[in-house]
């Protein structure tokens, strides 16, 4: 499993450091809120959507990308390299 680490956690914001080794992954999750993922380098991960469908997101290092909450999947590190993102949900 990826390694999980919340920095922040208030009433308005949860900040999360996801760190990957090749291979791991989040394990299926919901998410709550509405959210920002800042790539830390250049990199894809493979998204399982909760319906099964598959996608390959290329990632580069400081480009933002938002998402609505309801977002229901597993996250997997698709590199031969070790991996990481920070997110941001606004509660």
């Amino acid at each position: 499993m990826a390694d999980r680490k919340i920095m922040i956690d208030n009433e308005r914001t949860r900040v999360t450091s996801w760190s990957f080794e090749p291979g791991e992954e989040t394990g299926q999750h919901l998410h709550e809120y509405d959210y920002v993922v800042v790539p830390m380098k250049d990199g894809e991960l493979k998204i399982i959507n909760h319906d099964g469908t598959v996608s390959i997101s290329k990632l580069s290092k400081g480009e933002s990308y938002f998402r609505e909450k309801g977002v229901n999947h597993n996250v997997i590190n698709n590199n031969k390299f070790f991996f990481s993102f920070i997110e941001i949900e606004i509660k």
